[in-house]
């Protein structure tokens, strides 16, 4: 049974689930409990959006508060994932992986390469990533790509609270390392979420829109803005297809490929920024794989190759929006 909750809920609700469903799950992270148990706190906050607020009254002290030294407890995180526990560790921002990277892409991605197939790392690491919050340019970043690169690890990016749920129950059940990707602006967005645990399979694109003129391929948080650009551009009698990847590693390109294929059109929206991106990768596989399909130029929508302002009228015109899918749109369209 589906009912209306938040992107936030969501993902604490996934946790809960896996929590009481599999008792080598254990969460880890600065705050994550939030002094909860000390003297004079019966319930904490639970991070810095409340995401696990609640959760170590129900299962105490698989529920783990650590010092602020990303280095240590990413690296005691990778470290008890070999050892027989699901943690599932909250990386406050994603802007942080500067001070534990090599825990994850050195370590946790090559075990099972490294030990010829034998080594399983099942371990999570939650991390907000995007801009929009004026968190300035340290705390702003979407950084997906780089652990997109990166053989080894899954990297997963939902857009909706339902993705959020049955992808992150995907990611704790999965034997391999996960960077699982929340945007900030994300948390309050409502949606249909049932009650009952799922899992969403890795590699599996989700189209929300089917169109006939042009596909755009987008993710996390542009999604939305993805949508809000097909709604204005069918009254120009423009039908957009849109196509949520979902997860980058791995990603779906069979969807990606069968869409352009069908529109004849590819505009790529990825709110990181334009060099090495999401956008770039997905332009190359379909200028690769597909080029005899298209019927235009293959056009990028992605923030500019900036460091994240903090002044919020700069930081608005930083974020891509759908006027400027718009006009991508229309470009490739040849209506510009």
């Amino acid at each position: 049974m589906a009912r209306n909750i938040s992107y936030q809920q969501a993902i604490g609700e996934a946790l809960a689930q896996e929590m009481e469903r599999d008792e080598t799950v254990i969460l880890m992270g600065e705050d994550v409990a939030g002094g909860a148990g000390s003297p004079g706190e019966d319930d904490a906050w639970g991070g810095v959006l409340g995401v696990t607020k609640g959760l170590y009254g129900k299962f105490g002290d698989r529920v783990m508060d650590t010092p602020i030294t990303e280095s240590a407890f990413i690296g005691a995180a990778v470290g008890a994932a070999t050892s027989g526990l699901r943690p599932v560790a909250e990386l406050m921002f994603i802007d942080f992986m500067g001070v534990c990277f090599d825990q994850m892409f050195n370590q946790a991605a090559k075990f099972r390469y490294m030990f010829g197939g034998n080594a399983e790392t099942p371990v999570v690491i939650r991390t907000m990533y995007g801009a929009g919050f004026r968190a300035a340019a340290q705390h702003s970043q979407c950084l997906y790509p780089v652990f997109t690169h990166i053989p080894g690890l899954k990297v997963v990016t939902p857009s909706t609270p339902y993705d959020a749920k049955g992808l992150l129950i995907q990611s704790i059940r999965d034997n391999d390392p996960v960077i699982f990707c929340e945007h900030k602006a994300l948390y309050t967005l409502e949606g249909d979420v049932p009650e009952e645990a799922y899992a969403i399979p890795f590699g599996e694109a989700n189209v929300t829109r089917e169109g006939d003129d042009v596909t755009i391929v987008t993710l996390g948080r542009m999604l939305h803005v993805a949508h809000e650009a097909a709604d204005a551009l069918a009254k120009e009698k423009i039908s957009c297809e849109v196509v949520d990847l979902r997860t980058t590693s791995p990603m779906d390109t069979d969807t990606i490929i069968e869409s352009v294929e069908n529109t004849g059109r590819l505009v790529v929206l990825d709110e990181s920024h334009p060099r090495c991106s999401i956008a770039t990768d997905v332009s190359a596989i379909v200028a690769q794989e597909a080029f005899g399909a298209l019927k235009a130029p293959i056009r990028m929508v992605t923030a500019p190759h900036v460091p994240v302002p903090f002044a919020e009228n700069l930081e608005d015109l930083y974020i891509p929006d759908a006027g400027q899918v718009q006009q991508a749109v229309r470009t490739v369209m040849g209506k510009d």
